[in-house]
């Protein structure tokens, strides 16, 4: 930014494959927030699948020439009129979830993350792969204390929806828990399970991330189509690799749950009901959150000291980003700091 109106952004002009080119550096006003929002300074924003999804067109164009990015940490630098309890220089957090009708059945039973009426940041509406970027109030997130910038970034989707995909997960205590991908959400996901008794065993197909697994305290890591070394309580899928649906009921136990993270999933194979559904087995979609889940999650990743593992990289290199992301050339979360002011 050179006069304090004016940004760079990130914009997804047209979506395709990364070697296309759909992501195109841009100038831009800064965003003026509405009456109930906050103007963020982005800080950091971290790098998700979704993102990818929505630069390569897996998901439908729901704001054209979007700005993607829903793992935001920032400051406030702007009010709306209708604001309260937040104040210029607060540190906040952006996540997916913008905006909930607060009138539906759905939101009225407390599951908000099914509102028809649901917009998402960073596909809906312009996020952090950029300068500034607005929230509702309401939808904004306190940072846990101690937490900065680049760490506090992937807690706030990966970290989420990990948490809500264990959960959905139906895991008991003392349970074992199968993770199939081991990226950015699922380390978080393990770091919380572990913490509260479960014995992971990651089933992924980089030899990195095995590692980063083991190092974590996991139980075992093998490859994605290995049989984990015992029966599993649960599983949670996090690749977006619909082929492996049939290999983690195979190894669910009598009466497991395998819980699907991923808001984009390649087609699923035929499944064998005696072999992959019989004795009781479910499977289950995880459909974004709820603010209480982030609440819950942010509170619990401060109390078990839940970490990334963090990969930086400036927000003007935010292609390149993708790019690694999408070949598996780091483990854990990667992180946009912003060169971009």
């Amino acid at each position: 930014m050179a006069d304090g109106t004016r940004m760079r952004a990130w914009s997804v002009l047209a979506p395709g494959p990364l070697t296309q080119g759909p992501l195109r550096l841009v100038d831009r006003p800064v965003p003026v927030p509405g009456e109930d929002e906050l103007l963020v300074r982005v800080r950091a924003c971290g790098v998700c699948r979704t993102d990818l999804h929505v630069v390569e067109g897996d998901l439908p164009v729901h704001r054209v020439g979007v700005t993607p990015g829903h793992e935001v940490a920032g400051t406030v630098a702007g009010l709306g009129a209708a604001v309260e309890g937040f104040a210029v220089g607060d540190r906040v957090g952006v996540a997916w979830l913008r905006r909930t009708c607060g009138r539906c059945a759905h939101c009225a039973r407390g599951a908000e993350n099914l509102c028809p009426a649901s917009r998402y940041t960073g596909w809906d509406a312009d996020g952090g792969y950029a300068g500034y970027t607005t929230v509702p109030a309401a939808f904004a997130h306190r940072p846990p204390a101690g937490v900065d910038d680049v760490a506090l970034a992937p807690l706030l989707c990966a970290g989420i929806i990990g948490y809500r995909a264990l959960r959905r997960a139906a895991l008991p205590p003392g349970g074992r828990l199968g993770l199939y991908g081991f990226g950015g959400s699922a380390h978080l996901c393990a770091q919380v399970a572990l913490a509260e008794g479960a014995r992971v065993h990651v089933l992924t197909r980089g030899a990195a991330a095995r590692r980063l697994a083991l190092a974590l305290g996991c139980a075992s890591a093998r490859g994605p189509a290995d049989a984990p070394p015992e029966p599993l309580d649960s599983a949670i899928l996090f690749a977006p690799a619909g082929e492996l649906v049939p290999f983690a009921l195979r190894a669910l136990d009598r009466g497991g749950v395998l819980a699907i993270a991923g808001i984009h999933l390649s087609d699923v194979p035929p499944l064998r009901y005696e072999s992959e559904l019989f004795y009781e087995k479910e499977v289950r979609s995880v459909t974004s959150n709820t603010r209480g889940d982030a609440r819950e999650f942010l509170a619990l990743a401060a109390r078990y000291g839940v970490r990334a593992t963090t990969r930086q990289y400036p927000l003007s290199r935010a292609p390149q980003a993708l790019a690694d992301l999408k070949d598996g050339r780091f483990e854990g979360a990667a992180v946009l700091v912003n060169d971009l002011f």
